[in-house]
């Protein structure tokens, strides 16, 4: 039988290897002589801050005796929450994660603990220490599974939202497990994880369900906002939840989504209708700042948005118009003029419109678009690195089949790259054919940047995957 060591035993041995008494060391350590006694005659537990006095006195790294903390203290013993939760705490602070794992796993058993294990991972999350928080989430929601309870639905969605990341196919994972969640949740929770996962299948392309999630949101949002504005309700709404965006903007967002969903289906006439609905908010009932900067903010989606339809519907009279409406756009928002120039490339690949002059005066901006952008929004996350790597793609096309093969290749090989980064295999596969058409034309340094660039892809998905080469 195998006899796990202990705490005790190591600096039991640590104070004789070193010829040091009790004094001395709890000197060092900052401990008094009789804790240090206590503890090396077994009989006083031990709490992390002095696991961490002791640690730093015998000179080992942070952490260096919490995975024997856990055998001698933790597993095999009555929990004790005052002992564990600021142990858990510092585990998060020093990223031990398996430490972290292997608690919760122990303890979780037992639904009491349930309770506290949540409160200590919205702590966490709110802290920024997702990875140690994702695991309290997922302990805590391993252990409610069959509770059908709004905190289970909270760990799905906070999971969710942790989860998502570059990885388009795992961001499709983490949505679909989410999803069948949503009607656990308050009905204003909702209306954001509804928000959330549009934004995610926005950036799959999954048009069904981002016109599913929107239609959702819009009738839930309606009803709430209904709800709101009865005068008889008012004052017991007082204290209830709040969802991160005005009621109204949920309404007018799911107007905005419906009419992309238009766009990739090219229904531009009807793309038009919803964009109209959504710049005609008349009907807000608010007037306080937030609201008229809300509505200010739909209404210049609007305009942009018309201008988008119309010339992908073939008025291309419009373009000069369009390029003098992104110039004015606020430059605090760069990832707004990124769009509006993907429409303005798109149009030009679609109608065979030279747009070389276009290009030439945002071409310091179009430099800055191969920058990740970090936001917690998940538009921002999800549906701008999207964006990034089909401009690259249709800003390749366009060089390409105008006989600009050294611009062509290098945005080629840019939207290559970023569509490998996010998974996004529709991207890539069409990168792949474009270079493959052109490949005649692509100079020996380009062909060879591409191919080891393939072969390393090939490489890092056989790794990942855990099949093999074949090699020797």
């Amino acid at each position: 039988m195998k006899v796990t060591p202990t705490i005790r035993a190591e600096l039991e041995q640590y104070l004789k290897q070193e010829g040091l008494s009790m004094m001395e060391f709890g000197h060092i350590a900052g401990m008094n002589r009789g804790i240090v006694s206590s503890i090396v005659s077994g009989n006083k537990s031990m709490s992390v801050n002095q696991i961490d006095r002791i640690t730093e006195a015998m000179g080992l790294p942070e952490g260096y005796f919490y995975d024997l903390f856990i055998e001698n203290y933790i597993i095999d013993t009555p929990p004790n929450m005052r002992r564990i939760e600021p142990f858990l705490y510092r585990c998060a602070e020093l990223d031990k994660l398996d430490a972290i794992r292997r608690v919760v796993g122990t303890i979780m058993d037992n639904l009491l603990y349930s309770p506290k294990l949540f409160d200590m991972a919205e702590v966490l999350l709110a802290q920024g220490r997702h990875d140690a928080a994702l695991l309290f989430y997922e302990g805590v929601a391993e252990t409610e599974k069959y509770q059908h309870s709004e905190r289970l639905a909270i760990c799905q969605y906070r999971m969710f939202t942790i989860q998502v990341g570059d990885d388009q196919s795992r961001n499709l994972k983490a949505a679909t497990l989410f999803e069948p969640y949503i009607e656990r949740l308050d009905e204003m929770d909702q209306l954001d994880a509804l928000k959330d996962l549009a934004n995610v299948y926005r950036s799959l392309r999954k048009w069904d369900k981002v016109e599913e999630m929107a239609r959702q949101m819009r009738g839930k949002a309606e009803v709430q906002y209904s709800i709101k504005h009865q005068q008889k309700n008012r004052k017991n709404r007082e204290h209830e939840k709040e969802t991160r965006n005005p009621l109204f903007g949920y309404i007018a967002y799911a107007d905005l989504l419906c009419a992309s969903v238009c766009e990739a289906q090219g229904d531009y006439q009807q793309a038009l209708q919803y964009t109209y609905a959504y710049a005609d908010l008349d009907w807000v009932k608010e007037d306080d700042e937030d609201t008229k900067q809300w509505v200010n903010l739909f209404s210049q989606w609007a305009v942009g948005n018309t201008y988008v339809y119309k010339l992908l519907s073939g008025e291309i009279s419009l373009l000069n118009d369009y390029v003098e409406y992104i110039a004015t756009t606020s430059a605090a928002n760069e990832n707004e003029k990124l769009s509006k120039l993907l429409n303005v490339i798109i149009a030009a690949n679609q109608f065979s419109i030279d747009v070389d002059n276009i290009l030439k005066r945002f071409e310091t901006l179009i430099a800055t678009f191969s920058q990740q952008p970090s936001s917690d929004d998940m538009y921002t996350q999800q549906v701008i690195p999207d964006y990034i790597a089909w401009f690259g793609y249709e800003l390749g096309f366009y060089y390409l089949y105008r006989g600009k093969y050294i611009d062509g290749f290098k945005y080629l090989m840019n939207a290559m790259v970023k569509s490998h980064i996010i998974n996004n295999e529709t991207y890539f596969i069409n990168c792949m054919g474009l270079f493959v058409r052109f490949q005649a034309h692509a100079v020996p340094e380009t062909k060879a940047e591409y191919f080891n660039f393939i072969e390393r892809v090939w490489e890092n998905n056989v790794q990942k995957n855990g099949t093999f080469s074949h090699c020797g």
